[in-house]
């Protein structure tokens, strides 16, 4: 492998611009068996809340702890052997570094990880137990993302991609054919955004699955880079983030993923600090899911009223890597 051959692998997406149905129902063929089919489990309690059936899409209880692991295994599965020569590199706020480190275990490869100096030692203990090494590196995503290019360059390293990428949407898409096929009624899905990996994927196969789904974005109030790149019609790069959910406080989203849920989505709403807590607490003390707040997001979302009364809804927990010093 020469150097400089870490620069990202980008297949060609449809001729719309946009992850294909096949390419996602290909990602779910791959990681068969190796990914955990999460159960979309019935939630009796909130359903009498708030007036209709809702179900919780567990990826609190995916490998590594999180929706990510499907995202990097689809990556890293269909990286050629020349290019894992040398092993891997990511840079990540955390759960998709665990992703990764666990994916390249699977493949028997190295695995560098870049993280905020802010990472949660859960999230920085797990990649290493993993067996990734990692390196601490600023505190936004920019930041994390020029010192793993650097190291990537330097070392022969190839670059696996945190959501910007076609392999990463399809892989993070087989959430959406497994709640279609778990729940085949859902009228309308709830999806936490950090850099819009999940929420492309997510889009790409049940806007054509169930094209009447209604598809709703869920982002903190102190770090909604898509909600911002929607109003200024293309990603822009926030000044800053401020939120307890450190998985969804990149301060960019992806030019693809803007593309896709631009297109794709319904709506894009933010939740505050507060409401998220609420909704972590909700989930221990009833629902007896252990969820961080990044995972907790888009259940903040349905418990406060944000987005109405949108008929038969699947919420999407997509994380329970639990920073335990944030005060809940």
């Amino acid at each position: 492998m020469t150097r400089g051959a870490s620069a990202p692998l980008f297949p060609a997406v449809g001729v719309d611009g946009l992850v294909p149905l096949d390419d996602v129902r290909a990602a779910a063929a791959r990681v068969q068996g190796m990914i955990v089919r999460t159960p979309l489990l019935a939630s009796p309690e909130v359903s009498e809340r708030v007036g209709h059936e809702v179900r919780f899409k567990c990826e609190s209880l995916q490998r590594s702890g999180s929706f990510k692991f499907r995202g990097a295994l689809n990556f890293v599965l269909q990286l050629p052997h020349e290019l894992l020569a040398k092993g891997v590199i990511t840079y990540s706020s955390g759960n998709h570094g665990q992703a990764v480190a666990l994916a390249a275990r699977l493949r028997g490869v190295h695995a560098v990880v870049v993280m905020p100096t802010t990472a949660p030692e859960i999230k920085v203990s797990g990649a290493e137990q993993l067996g990734a090494e990692v390196v601490l590196e600023g505190t936004t995503s920019i930041e994390r993302k020029i010192r793993a290019e650097a190291i990537a360059q330097a070392d022969g390293l190839a670059m696996v991609q945190p959501f910007d990428h076609p392999w990463i949407i399809a892989g993070q898409g087989t959430m959406g054919i497994e709640i279609y096929e778990d729940w085949p009624e859902v009228e309308a899905v709830l999806v936490p955004i950090g850099g819009g990996g999940m929420m492309s994927g997510v889009c790409a196969a049940l806007r054509r699955l169930r094209p009447d789904v209604r598809l709703v974005g869920v982002e903190p109030f102190g770090a909604a880079s898509m909600r911002a790149a929607l109003n200024a019609d293309g990603p822009v790069t926030l000044p800053g983030t401020h939120t307890i959910a450190d998985g969804l406080a990149p301060v960019r989203v992806g030019d693809l993923t803007f593309k896709h849920v631009r297109q794709l989505a319904d709506d894009v709403v933010t939740v505050d600090d507060g409401m998220i807590r609420e909704a972590v607490r909700f989930l221990l003390l009833r629902a007896k899911l252990v969820v961080e707040c990044s995972g907790a997001a888009a259940l903040a979302a349905l418990l406060s009223g944000v987005v109405g009364s949108p008929g038969r809804t699947a919420v999407i927990i997509s994380g329970g890597n639990v920073d335990l010093a944030v005060k809940t």
